[in-house]
């Protein structure tokens, strides 16, 4: 592919490039793929033919996008993109090979989950804070790490349903301006959260669907099972399926337990109503529970309250 082709490419309407990867790009704002975003962070300059999200500097072209949303290098990116316009690249050599997905290297994060570190800064935000079950957190296996300019950052590992780790979020527990929140390993796989939780499912169990991991520990915390979607944008083909198969009785590896009933207290903003209502179509039966006025999320919800929320007989789901 010569330098015109690609200069063809990178000027392909960058809103476009992004409906494409499945964004939902309204009045030239999208919700940031690249964080746990819930405003809209990522804005598009048509003129400019430009993305930038204010939140955590992702920023570019659209060929930038695609190798960033995809995990693609940067000619896998320019391939992918002319496979869907009018240009198609030129077949690659028959000696060329093709630059392998970006593999997550799960041996190098294992250890850290095995033998959990909260710093006080970790302590603070998930128990002063967030109020979260100490057994939530064991369960979860979150651990802290602070790197060397003496930052703090929340380690979160995500697993299959299996047990088997798959990725990892790095959440930073200080503000700054114009740094990452969120930090991802290369290959990380991080869709659905908490799916170990499906082995404990039996016929006739309610599940929570909750937006983010905070969400989802709050619920866990209340005593509830839960799993966790990123955001409305991050909802994949295989997380649907997943869905669907729970909702008819069947666990990952096909094993029959009955339909499982879905709930979810949708967070109080637009991304919060289009994930429910894009949930809704994969899972007819959501039953939908309306948080009370003046609360963003279910996490803001459990940590004002004084006691548990469901403070029946259920204790914790784990």
């Amino acid at each position: 592919m010569d330098s015109v082709e690609i200069k063809r490419l990178r000027d392909l309407p960058i809103e476009g490039v992004a409906e494409r990867l499945g964004l939902r790009v309204e009045r030239h704002k999208a919700l940031c793929p690249f964080h746990n975003d819930h405003h809209a962070s990522l804005s598009f300059d048509p003129r400019r033919n430009a993305f930038r999200c204010f939140v955590c500097d992702a920023h570019g072209n659209s060929i930038d996008l695609v190798m960033r949303h995809l995990r693609l290098d940067f000619g896998e990116a320019c391939r992918w993109l002319a496979q869907g316009s009018s240009l198609m690249p030129p077949s690659p050599r028959p000696e060329a090979r093709e630059a392998a997905p970006p593999v997550f290297d799960a041996g190098r994060y294992e250890g850290f989950f095995a033998r959990p570190w909260l710093s006080a800064a970790a302590q603070e935000f998930l128990f002063g804070q967030r109020r979260i079950d100490p057994r939530v957190v064991r369960w979860c296996r979150l651990t802290s790490w602070r790197d060397r300019a003496g930052v703090d950052w929340l380690q979160t590992p995500y697993f299959s349903a299996q047990g088997r780790l798959i990725g990892v979020q790095n959440r930073r527990l200080s503000a700054a301006e114009g740094a990452p929140r969120f930090r991802f390993p290369k290959g990380s796989r991080c869709g659905i959260y908490n799916l170990p939780v499906l082995a404990r499912l039996r016929g006739a169990d309610e599940l929570w669907i909750t937006e983010g991991c905070s969400d989802c520990w709050a619920m866990l915390s209340a005593g509830r099972k839960a799993i966790a979607i990123p955001s409305a944008t991050l909802l994949s083909k295989a997380d649907r399926e997943l869905l669907q198969a729970l909702a008819a009785g069947r666990l990952p590896g096909g094993e029959e337990v009955g339909p499982v009933a879905f709930h979810m207290c949708p967070d109080q903003d637009a991304p919060g109503e289009i994930l429910f209502m894009r949930l809704q179509e994969v899972l007819p039966s959501l039953v939908r529970h309306q948080l009370p006025k003046g609360y963003k999320d279910f996490a803001d919800l459990y940590a004002s309250q004084p006691k548990p929320l469901f403070n029946d007989s259920t204790t914790i789901a784990l």
